[in-house]
């Protein structure tokens, strides 16, 4: 396995070790920060639902109203095809 050097925060690389860590104690057996990228990449890729997204997306009253003023103005221009 070729392997590359990359840069990456104090604090983001705390996190890391935080997860290699507790995937050490789970296994029983030393993690790698690529084990622990793996559990995290397969984590991932398990969200699927749209309530995983729930609080991600800060946005202002302002934005809210916009975006609730467009959305009628869409379904305003919806109609059903005819049959």
């Amino acid at each position: 396995m070729e392997s590359k050097t990359i840069k990456v925060s104090a604090e983001t690389y705390k996190w890391l070790a935080r997860i290699a860590a507790e995937l050490q104690k789970e296994r029983g057996q030393p993690a790698s920060f690529d084990d622990a990228l793996d559990t995290l990449k397969k984590e991932k890729i398990k969200k699927t639902k749209l309530s995983d997204l729930a609080g991600a997306w800060n946005m202002s009253d302002k934005e809210w109203n916009k975006i609730q003023e467009n959305l009628k103005i869409g379904w305003k221009k919806w109609k059903i095809p005819s049959v």
